[in-house]
């Protein structure tokens, strides 16, 4: 299938699930602003998102839920690219250490990642990314559900802004819960040949008919640094969250792991 063709369906498709869906809830097991990157083609890759929470809620919402406060989050993210502008990931397993010390694996998520072709004099880019995933009863009471993720950003010298539009549903499950927007954003700063500096920016926009009420919803800001060592990758992260936050403190990581030829 033709680049060109590939991406108009995956638009086509993604848009249609939006205008289909009822109702929505975030996912937590990765926290990262998506870009324009896309690994080699035809080889696998993986990246292991981590993230802890030293201070965050410790009531349930729901009968059974695992609580944030005191949890890991351990995901490693599979990859493989169809060609340099298409990317299909797996994240499997979602596993979680809870505070008393307990690991579950609770769940698998697919993903299709597509950016849009462009000159390389070109310094701004834009794609989308669409996922759809399972997860245990004691992180969602839906166990299925999905997401559209708009993308666009721009490289300028040492600079790099980006941002991701975030629209979440529920699938399958018990409650229906409205859709869900989340705005993500990424200001980062080159200080050197592989390291740079920056603020990611998680915040949520509404729900349904309560779109806009920005003082209920979540946000958290995190101090960034983005390197490399030898041939792995690192995304490292302290965030606090404002307004009604799931968590106030949170550590996050995603390494990214060399598995393919070097």
């Amino acid at each position: 299938m033709a680049r060109s063709v590939r991406g108009a369906v995956l638009a086509a498709a993604s848009a249609t699930a939006v205008l289909a869906a009822s109702s929505a809830r975030a996912a937590d097991e990765e926290i990262q602003v998506y870009m324009d990157e896309i690994g080699p083609p035809h080889e696998l890759g993986l990246d292991v998102h981590l993230n802890y929470v030293p201070k965050g809620r410790v009531d349930p919402e729901f009968p059974g839920e695992q609580a944030s406060e005191g949890r890991t989050r351990i995901t490693p993210e599979w990859s493989y690219a169809l060609d340099p502008d298409t990317e299909l990931g797996l994240y499997l397993p979602l596993a979680t250490i809870d505070r008393d010390g307990s690991f579950r694996a609770g769940g698998v998520k697919a993903r299709i990642k597509w950016v849009a072709p462009r000159p390389k004099d070109q310094d701004w880019f834009w794609g989308l990314n669409f996922e759809i995933g399972k997860a245990a009863r004691n992180l969602d009471i839906n166990p299925w559900n999905a997401e559209l993720k708009g993308i666009v950003g721009a490289r300028k010298g040492p600079w790099t802004l980006a941002a991701n539009l975030n629209v979440d549903w529920m699938v399958s499950g018990p409650e229906h819960t409205p859709v869900d927007f989340q705005l993500a954003a990424k200001a980062a700063y080159r200080i050197g040949e592989k390291t740079s500096v920056g603020l990611e920016s998680y915040n949520g926009l509404g729900r349904g008919r309560r779109f806009g009420r920005l003082s209920e919803a979540d946000h958290q800001t995190y101090l960034v640094l983005d390197t490399s060592l030898g041939r792995w990758d690192l995304n490292l992260g302290a965030g606090y969250g404002y307004g009604r936050p799931e968590d106030r403190w949170i550590v996050k990581a995603v390494v990214g792991v060399p598995i393919g030829p070097g």
